[in-house]
């Protein structure tokens, strides 16, 4: 099966699931499941019904093609699909709170248009629908222990993602950060859920959490990938493509990898600049344009793009080194490749 022809087949199956997990609209005035809908691209910010960006769904379809690839019926997977989902957009809408981000997917965020307060709320009611999302598996026909491992290994990826986060919050205001440190945080923050969302499917597969932990791995490399990527599009990405502002991640002074590629270099007078720029409470758009100036002096896209291709290579050899039937192989390469390919 191609990507594509995967993609067609899976992702209406995942926004059917997911909108069979999230509560519908009771009315126009219904702000609390409105807001959900709102962030998921489902409606306005009046609640009316609209056709807005949706993210790519790439974490629930990695959960289908994973259970494909494991022997055993993607649709059995459907809930677990959604619930990497739901917790992906949970996260989102606390990030954007954390990070200041007043936009996302070329549109207004949550907290921006209703508060930070009702933006926590919405975020926490999305976590407990993600847990409620998983424990529909048995109508899928799961056993109930199988749900309980899946809820461990939920669990277990929520507290990486929240212990990657804090360590993001916590470098922007270091001088400096370690390529170890950047590792050990985009582990927790991007490549847990990823990693989730492969065992969970290789899970419901083959009810074999040794076997399910090996595909968690080929995740977590293809994760690694993806947020590295993040990056490079963080600095240089299309506003347009991206639906954030150019450069988003360098206003908020991150210590994204190719910032940190610069940084780490002693007695260079382009680190040296760069700590000062980022020594600022706040950037101006000189200050962007002379940042952007001396991350491509000093080859820092040029970097990121080799170590994206590394743990690319990884994840496309445990794709090999899991010896899944041919079809569900290529699909699951092809959705490796345009990890490290796409533009958004």
């Amino acid at each position: 099966m191609k990507l594509q022809q995967a993609s067609e087949v899976f992702i209406p199956l995942i926004e059917q699931e997911l909108r069979a997990c999230i509560p519908s609209l009771a009315d126009e005035g219904d702000a609390f499941a409105g807001m959900m809908h709102y962030h998921m691209g489902w409606s306005d910010e009046h609640f009316q019904p609209t056709v807005a960006r949706t993210g790519k769904r790439l974490r629930p379809l990695l959960t289908l093609l994973s259970c494909q690839a494991a022997g055993g019926s993607p649709q059995k997977a459907l809930p677990a699909a959604a619930a990497v989902e739901i917790i992906h957009n949970f996260s989102l809408i606390h990030d954007d709170i954390e990070d200041r981000s007043a936009t996302r997917r070329g549109r207004r965020t949550v907290w921006s248009l209703w508060g930070e307060a009702q933006a926590i709320n919405t975020g926490d009611a999305m976590f407990v629908l993600a847990h409620l999302a998983l424990q529909r598996l048995p109508i899928y026909g799961v056993p109930e222990h199988c749900v309980v491992s899946a809820l461990r290994a939920l669990d277990e990826a929520c507290l990486a993602l929240c212990y990657g986060q804090h360590l993001d919050l916590t470098f922007e205001t270091m001088p400096e950060v370690s390529t170890d440190a950047y590792m050990t945080m985009i582990t927790g923050k991007t490549a847990a859920l990823l990693g989730c969302a492969m065992e969970l499917g290789a899970l419901v597969a083959l009810n074999d959490l040794s076997t399910a932990k090996r595909y968690r791995s080929v995740g977590e490399m293809l994760g690694l990938a993806f947020q590295i990527q993040d990056d490079i599009l963080g600095v240089w990405g299309e506003p347009e493509i991206t639906g954030k502002p150019v450069a988003d991640d360098l206003r908020s002074r991150k210590k994204t990898l190719p910032v940190i590629y610069v940084l780490s270099r002693e007695n260079d007078a382009r680190a040296m600049r760069l700590r000062h720029i980022y020594s600022q409470d706040t950037l101006s758009e000189a200050d962007i344009a002379e940042t952007i100036a001396i991350l491509d002096e000093a080859g820092a896209k040029q970097q990121a793009e080799q170590l994206a291709s590394h743990y690319l290579n990884e994840a496309l050899a445990g794709i090999d080194n899991l010896q899944m039937e041919t079809q569900s192989n290529e699909a699951l390469r092809e959705l490796a490749l345009s990890v490290v390919q796409r533009a958004s």
